[in-house]
């Protein structure tokens, strides 16, 4: 009797341990259920998982510009993946995935045997769907106890087990692939499959190739340590598995994996983020502009900064789209998480021409003649006309306006310890024209590097509809922010004499009436003075009866003065606004030398009035807007003015030819560049020689160029360097040889200004 007592005792310890586990998995998946051991995700939020998709950028040809994103990625269906892709990670992740429902019993009953008895790590068994549940509800990452951490694991195990079930239940087995796949992150800012196959690969993921689908899957085990950038070898390996793998289930023949077996990774590799790729400062424009909130006075320091951006976000549907436009389900889009695709007016060939005409007159023309000049100077590469106090408070005002000292202040830090800090060597890569040095610098000493640097601007249009065709900010995104196709106004120069010269031929002068080209003299009657414009054309012509044509041509203030006389400064300023300009402009007798502070953009448009026969269109920078399904929320249409009379605009082109003939603008008819077709333009040049501006215009295009530095106290010191036909023409020049020489544009050099109709002017 004793010993059946006895073994009814173990018999009941046995069974009490055997069920322990179960009873234990049972308590658990009900206090889980119950949301006792933390939340778990609804059914709304499986339903809606939140994917951050980027908004695309896009060329009027339909190529992708860039992104503008928090997580750079973009939406990929299930149908474009590519087979290779999706055999590959079934082979690799989950072989039984198409027979379970979210949880790989038998996967999971090896795993813990191989774990508990055999002492193997074999990666706990997670099937495609727990991998996507724990991709979407992130384990609890906070530091804490082994004992705890093992506690927490186990609890997050069993959430992920049942959120998995779920998720097999709301979604087909090929929309769980997709959302996987459209989830992980393969470093590098390529988050999802679509970023990861433009980023390693330069392709698409219906595209991806049986070693580029084995590389992209060999990484899902663990990016960081499988990174095929850093560890090719350790990749090649990984890669090799997956190949194994797809060959022992049957996805792969034997043969084709070993001669892939055989190969090197052939990365086609570029990091994708706001600093890289075409139209950088366009798109960050676009970030900027859509994001806007309706302007509040109260966040506005000066009253005429408040009034543009109300103008701005009353007259431009582009301004604060993203807090003017609803979603179906009433809340506003987000520029970085809704998947907007953006299709803008630039032309991607021009885009990429406009940048490198740019770089490649900076880069081998005037930035090595400046650093050449500034050898002379006493505190390169400031002018020696500048004592050294104001040269050190210029300095001291672009260290406060850096991100360092801001960062520094708001974090608390006492001032003295900021300059120590400015003063205190660090690594760092700075920008040159022969690639980014890798170097040990201040940051003191980066600041007075980069005032070197001539900073320039380029924007193209299309007078005829205002799209603007190539927008360059700058000289580099990632080195230099700051925008001076919009965010800048600098003076202008001489490129604004022929809104003088417009209101002329508006008022029956022709551009062969001659005038006498002597001095002429102005009353000041606020200070009771005289002041007379320096003649700013040839000598030998002084005093003669020259062409309204010749004196624009030669840029002669002489002449502009006796316009001046004729028109008064009101009616430039009010002709300038009509056409485009929102800048103040001060309505003052020297108004013809160009001192105002304008925009490029406002000035390119301004411009265009001239070759689309006297109808001004604002600039425009975007066709479309759709949603992340293709659904068009937004269209967008040129805003049109017609300013002057056909004839007055073809006059004026007539002028405007003349500058490149005979004056200013001659040098784009010389080599290199042999620019010999009908071609107007205007250079301006500020005092100083701190700005150097040129406006172009072709029957089909019209263009700005601004050069300069982010001093005005920076310069060459003379003319023959620092005008606008040597540090702004060439630019333009440079991008009309590539785009005449390019057939795809259907824009010829024989192309003309058209005539308008009854015109019998001889000119």
């Amino acid at each position: 009797m004793k010993g059946n007592g006895s073994n009814r005792k173990y018999l009941i310890w046995f069974w009490a341990l055997f069920t322990l586990p179960f009873v234990i998995v049972v308590i658990l998946f009900i206090l889980i259920s119950k949301e006792k051991l933390g939340q778990m995700p609804s059914f709304t939020e499986l339903e809606n998982p939140e994917y951050f998709l980027a908004a695309e950028v896009y060329s009027e040809d339909e190529v992708l510009l860039g992104k503008i994103s928090i997580e750079n990625r973009t939406w990929t269906d299930y149908k474009d993946l590519s087979p290779y892709l999706v055999d590959a990670l079934i082979a690799t992740e989950d072989i039984r995935y198409y027979r379970h429902s979210g949880i790989d019993i038998r996967g999971l009953a090896r795993a813990v045997f191989k774990t508990m008895l055999l002492g193997q790590n074999t990666g706990g068994g997670s099937t495609i769907t727990q991998q996507l549940a724990k991709q979407l509800y992130p384990r609890d990452t906070a530091k804490v106890s082994a004992f705890t951490r093992t506690i927490r694991l186990g609890v997050s195990k069993f959430k992920e087990w049942q959120t998995a079930v779920k998720l097999e239940k709301s979604y087909t087995k090929d929309e769980i692939i997709a959302m996987y796949l459209n989830k992980y992150d393969f470093l590098y800012h390529a988050i999802g499959i679509r970023s990861a196959s433009r980023v390693y690969f330069n392709t698409t993921p219906d595209s991806l190739n049986i070693q580029e689908a084995a590389i992209l899957i060999g990484m899902l085990k663990n990016s960081s340590q499988f990174n095929p950038v850093r560890f090719p070898d350790r990749m090649l390996k990984r890669r090799n598995i997956v190949l194994s793998q797809m060959v022992k289930y049957g996805y792969l023949d034997a043969a084709i994996a070993d001669s892939v077996k055989k190969m090197e990774l052939e990365l086609d590799f570029r990091i994708e983020d706001h600093n890289t790729g075409l139209a950088t400062y366009l798109r960050e424009y676009l970030r900027n502009t859509m994001k806007r909130p309706e302007p509040d006075r109260t966040k506005y320091v000066r009253e005429s900064s408040y009034e543009d951006a109300l103008w701005e976000w009353d007259n431009n549907p582009l301004y604060g789209w993203c807090n003017k436009n609803k979603k179906p389900d009433g809340s506003y889009y987000d520029i970085y998480k809704d998947g907007l695709k953006i299709y803008t007016t630039i032309n991607s060939k021009m885009q990429q021409y406009a940048e490198e005409a740019l770089s490649e007159h900076l880069a081998n023309e005037v930035q090595p003649d400046f650093y050449e000049r500034a050898k002379s100077f006493r505190n390169p590469p400031y002018s020696d006309d500048l004592k050294k106090e104001v040269i050190d408070e210029l300095i001291m005002n672009s260290l406060k306006q850096s991100d360092r000292y801001y960062v520094m202040r708001a974090h608390g830090v006492p001032e003295d310890s900021i300059i120590l800090s400015f003063n205190t060597p660090v690594r760092m890569k700075v920008f040159s024209w022969k690639g980014e040095i890798d170097t040990v610098m201040t940051p003191l000493d980066s600041i007075w590097y980069y005032k070197y640097f001539i900073r320039s601007a380029f924007m193209v249009e299309d007078p005829h509809n205002g799209h603007v065709k190539a927008y360059v900010g700058g000289p580099d995104f990632r080195y230099f922010k700051w925008d001076a196709c919009t965010q800048q106004r600098k003076q202008v120069g001489s490129t604004i004499k022929p809104f003088l010269y417009t209101i002329a031929m508006q008022n029956g002068y022709s551009p062969c009436y001659e005038v006498e080209n002597i001095p002429r003299s102005f009353e000041d009657l606020v200070n009771d003075t005289t002041w007379t414009p320096r003649s700013s054309g040839p000598k030998a012509y002084h005093g003669k009866m020259v062409t309204l044509k010749w004196g624009l041509a030669q840029s002669e203030n002489y002449i502009s003065a006796w316009l001046m006389e004729q028109f008064r400064p009101a009616a430039v300023a009010d002709l300038m606004h009509k056409m485009g300009v929102r800048s103040f402009i001060d309505p003052v007798y020297s108004i013809f030398l160009g001192t105002s502070d304008i925009k490029l953009e406002e000035m390119v448009g301004a411009y265009g009035t001239y070759a689309n026969k006297g109808v001004y269109t604002k600039p425009m920078y975007v066709t479309r807007i759709e949603d992340k399904n293709g659904n068009v929320i937004s269209r967008f249409t040129p805003k049109i003015e017609e300013v002057l009379s056909e004839e007055t605009a073809y006059l004026m082109l007539n002028l405007l030819q003349g500058v490149v003939l005979t004056g200013s603008g001659r040098r784009l008819r010389i080599e290199p560049y042999l620019l010999l077709n009908q071609i107007g333009g205007k250079t301006g040049t500020t005092q100083n020689h701190s700005n150097g501006w040129f406006m172009g215009i072709t029957p089909n295009l019209v263009g700005g160029v601004w050069s300069g530095w982010e001093d005005q106290a920076i310069h060459f010191e003379t003319l023959g360097e620092g005008q606008g036909a040597a540090m702004a023409l060439p630019v333009m020049a440079i991008f009309l040889r590539k785009v005449y020489d390019d057939p795809e544009f259907g824009i010829m050099e024989t192309d003309e200004f058209e005539r308008p109709s009854g015109f019998n002017m001889e000119l």
